[in-house]
């Protein structure tokens, strides 16, 4: 452990992220169901058991988590196959299984953490066999790893869960991008998925009773949710920019929300915690929420192992585009998607895998360069 150098540009944030939150969940109690028991507390037990796993973690190298990631892969994949029989049915989706005494665990949050330490592993073996690899073997390395992604993909889409399933790719995506693989590939995948994109939207717009026998009538209406998010007739959006914007500089107050929202302690946390503090609050957390990000950014400047900077790579791309979505949706800007606000909405599963990717995060300070061939 003489090696270790703890990061507190990357501890600290978390630790003001941590206070911000259980404040915001507690605000949120006023209108939250009473049978959901007070979350604020439940909160800060999951951030207590969650420095624990911080704490446990740092006794280790990442190395360990790297060569168990198979066998937690197709644990996480046996876990997601067995929701669709055994989970909890909430608001029409089986995405949780109910532990008695204890709560709702959510399999799909900790297989983030699998894909990216499997294809951590997979990308570097990759690079090690091939020091110039030829597009043929690159192209049967792209499949292999997509072929990764997709597996837990289709699992999560069944549930339905589609904001998951989003993260999955952008963490696919944001670690090839960092693989060093030919960009060829990404401006072919680019072009495809372009073109799958406009066929299905076409469908959607010009032929729908095509589009529901093609794909069901459960597809549609996603893409219908999505696309009517612009006319803000819902009651969740327009609650949630009717308490944004009345909150002026400073805020209403803290435990001062004018306006019931649903969702108002997970999906749409944001709009809390601005109507209680305000333009001012508002900027704080956001200039907290880049201070983090741009600090594991710079982690990628130590001399660190390959597999070290494949995991931040997907640990980036997964925390921006969930920190982007989730405000973006709270105002208006972007389409409402059950994607929480890292770090700071309620959840046990989704703090929990936050606080494991902390661990990793903080053992990549160890300053050492060694080469490993993983399992």
């Amino acid at each position: 452990m003489k090696n270790y150098k703890i990061n507190y540009k990357i501890l600290i944030p978390i630790i003001l992220l941590s206070v911000i939150s259980i404040i915001t969940i507690y605000s949120a109690l006023t209108y939250t169901s009473p049978t959901l028991g007070n979350l604020a507390v439940k909160q800060a037990i999951w951030y207590l058991i969650g420095w624990i796993l911080v704490i446990i973690l740092s006794k280790y190298k990442n190395e360990y988590l790297y060569n168990l990631s198979w066998p937690l892969y197709i644990i996480g994949n046996i876990l997601l196959i067995l929701l669709l029989f055994f989970g909890t049915p909430i608001n029409n989706s089986r995405c949780w299984f109910t532990i008695p005494g204890i709560g709702s665990f959510q399999p799909s949050e900790f297989m983030k953490i699998f894909i990216m330490l499997v294809l951590a592993t997979m990308i570097h073996n990759f690079r090690s066999d091939y020091t110039n690899p030829s597009v043929k073997e690159e192209f049967i390395f792209i499949l292999k790893t997509l072929g990764i992604v997709l597996i837990p993909s289709i699992l999560t889409f069944l549930q339905p869960d589609t904001g998951a399933v989003l993260i999955y790719l952008i963490i696919y995506f944001s670690m090839m991008f960092t693989s060093g693989i030919r960009i060829r590939w990404f401006i072919g995948a680019g072009t495809l998925i372009v073109l799958m994109i406009s066929g299905i939207l076409g469908l959607y717009f010009f032929k729908e009773t095509i589009f529901i026998k093609l794909f069901g009538t459960s597809i549609y209406y996603r893409l219908d949710r999505i696309f009517n998010w612009q006319n803000g007739s819902g009651l969740q959006l327009e609650n949630a920019l009717a308490a944004i914007g009345s909150a002026g500089f400073f805020g209403h107050g803290f435990n001062k929300t004018p306006i019931y929202f649903p969702e108002s302690s997970t999906d749409f946390i944001f709009a809390v915690y601005a109507s209680n503090f305000g333009l001012i609050g508002v900027i704080i957390l956001i200039g907290i929420i880049i201070y983090l990000d741009v600090n594991i950014i710079l982690l990628t400047r130590k001399k660190i192992e390959d597999t070290d900077k494949y995991i931040i790579s997907g640990i980036l791309g997964m925390l921006i585009f969930q920190q982007i979505q989730n405000i973006g949706m709270t105002v208006g800007l972007l389409p409402i998607m059950g994607i929480t606000l890292p770090f700071i909405s309620y959840g046990g599963s989704s703090l929990l895998s936050y606080m494991l990717l902390v661990g990793i995060l903080l053992n990549i300070s160890i300053k050492k360069n060694r080469k490993y061939k993983y399992k």
